[in-house]
């Protein structure tokens, strides 16, 4: 599953949006349908269920809607901003 990773704040709209990094203190702004790759990608349990609900709203093949959320999952996951879920170890807590 897909995920914004912690300390990434998404401000998305269907207008555009942008993603703060909170380790660099930098913006990433998106173009409307960059956001909505991002918001079906977030919603979706896999790439490909995103890349479906991207081609159905915005009338595109299935290669052509693929290659789109790809690409916008690839460049993010790039900058660490987003990817797959990292595991977290668990801590043993003195107080359990």
């Amino acid at each position: 599953m897909w995920q914004l990773r912690e300390g990434s704040h998404p401000v998305l709209t269907d207008e555009g949006g942008a993603i703060l990094n909170e380790r660099t203190g930098r913006w990433t702004y998106l173009t409307p349908t960059a956001s909505a790759a991002v918001l079906f990608l977030l919603a979706s349990s896999s790439e490909d269920q995103a890349a479906n609900q991207y081609a159905a709203v915005y009338d595109l093949s299935p290669e052509r809607a693929t290659d789109d959320v790809r690409t916008v999952a690839d460049a993010l996951t790039a900058q660490g901003i987003a990817g797959e879920p990292v595991a977290q170890s668990r801590r043993w807590r003195w107080w359990r």
